[in-house]
């Protein structure tokens, strides 16, 4: 007796997610806001636990106090499904090599087109400081990027529901 093979039945995505570089970040309850409109998932690491909103979408992860262990632990979760929100540069091109999103808190974008060029400049930034040059740092946190970040975080999440 041929038993028929059985319907193939369609690979289910994984779900989306939001991770987040959880302790230095400016911008987590603007990611909460986002993250319930669009119902997705959002998870902050971090070294050092710190409240989040009790809500089913929110989840926290308390990383060990290894120098990396938060940045580590994004870049393993990070992928295809993942908008990964941090302003370290060496995390984003870990996470845009596993095919996140990559937003800095500012929502500028980080790219594959654009990481090379930043890694470059964070290098002879580092150079710099290690030679004594008193060089400035980033620019205050401002309105403006917290409403640019609004408005790329929800530009990603759309692209990724399309995809």
């Amino acid at each position: 007796m041929n038993v028929p093979p059985a319907p193939a039945t369609p690979p289910v995505p994984a779900p989306i997610r939001i991770l987040v570089d959880g302790d230095a970040c400016p911008v987590k309850d603007e990611i909460y806001k986002v993250a319930w409109r669009h119902e997705v998932g959002v998870v902050v690491v971090s070294n050092s636990p710190f409240r989040v909103p009790v809500h089913p979408l929110v989840r926290r992860v308390v990383v060990d106090g290894g120098f990396d262990a938060a940045d580590d632990w994004i870049a393993a979760e990070a992928g295809a499904t993942c908008v990964a929100i941090t302003a370290d540069i060496l995390l984003a091109d870990r996470c845009l090599k596993a095919g996140a999103v990559v937003l800095s808190p500012t929502g500028k974008p980080f790219t594959t087109s654009s990481i090379g060029g930043q890694i470059a400049t964070r290098a002879i930034m580092a150079d710099l400081r290690a030679g004594g040059d008193v060089i400035g740092g980033p620019a205050p946190f401002a309105k403006a990027d917290r409403s640019r970040f609004l408005q790329a975080l929800d530009e990603a999440l759309v692209r990724l529901k399309r995809a």
